[in-house]
């Protein structure tokens, strides 16, 4: 599933081509998670000012309201000034006066959906509930702390919800506890307000490096140009059940939480 950084990473890869283009035309394919909330034709002649990102969605401001882009469990956006015909897994195609947008899901849970505004009830459904963004000085360790404390949940669990902090994902929420010394058992309600600084800025740390590497391509991720990403060449714990720890060799295990895999070091994570 693409989370932050993979979101991130598709931002980045299209925004500033698609800002001050005109709409065209817009298709929609089969029907996705959710209804687009507008006739497909009343987008027409409005314009892309920027693109933003909340959490794991994308937002569209247009000159007249705005579109949450949601990649799903395996969606991928493309932009390009020529796409090859659509094909069976193209549900959304947005053409614009600097190209042509693209949503492509196989599985259909990502959605394309029209917004007046933030707060029009549609987008606050979406977006309403969503935790801090950990990569702006909105991540506040205090706040951060005090929303910890009032769950009894264990922190990768917490980590996942997204309601205190968004888009800490399950690759991300594992990493970030091995460099913080965490545990993902640990109840989050537990943790000291030191303990939650280090986790804090680990969360920071480890998002930014992903962002950087391109997100991290397990199965079939890409950004708007058709890069992958290369963040799961870099991690510690991921996936590396069996395997040595990369700092003190004892061998990474995994566990089941709420149906994820969660991956550790029993040394280096103690508690």
């Amino acid at each position: 599933m693409p989370e932050l950084p993979e979101v991130e990473v598709t931002r980045l890869s299209f925004a500033d081509r698609i800002a001050g283009a005109r709409i065209l035309s817009v298709d929609m394919g089969k029907p996705l998670r959710w209804p687009l909330q507008c006739l497909p034709s009343s987008l027409v002649g409005r314009t892309v000012v920027a693109v933003r990102r909340r959490g794991k969605y994308l937002i569209l401001d247009l000159s007249e309201g705005l579109l949450l882009v949601h990649l799903g469990m395996s969606g991928s956006v493309s932009f390009a000034s020529h796409l090859p015909p659509a094909g069976v897994h193209d549900h959304f195609a947005m053409r614009t006066s600097q190209g042509q947008l693209r949503l492509n899901d196989p599985r259909r849970f990502g959605a394309v959906v029209y917004a007046r505004g933030e707060d029009d009830p549609v987008a606050q459904k979406l977006l309403g509930k969503l935790g801090m963004e950990p990569l702006t000085d909105d991540f506040d360790l205090r706040l951060f702390h005090s929303g910890l404390k009032r769950r009894k949940s264990s922190i990768k669990q917490v980590l996942l919800a997204g309601d205190v902090v968004v888009g800490v994902g399950n690759i991300y929420a594992s990493e970030a506890l091995f460099h913080s010394g965490i545990r993902p058992t640990t109840r989050a309600s537990s943790l000291s307000l030191a303990r939650t600084r280090r986790l804090h800025q680990a969360i920071r740390s480890v998002l930014a490096q992903a962002v950087l590497a391109g997100g991290s391509t397990l199965r079939d991720f890409s950004d708007a140009q058709g890069a992958g990403g290369h963040f799961q060449l870099e991690v510690m714990v991921y996936g590396r059940a069996g395997q040595g720890c990369g700092v003190c060799k004892s061998t990474i295990r995994a566990i089941r939480q709420g149906q994820r895999s969660s991956f550790f070091c029993p040394v280096c994570q103690k508690a």
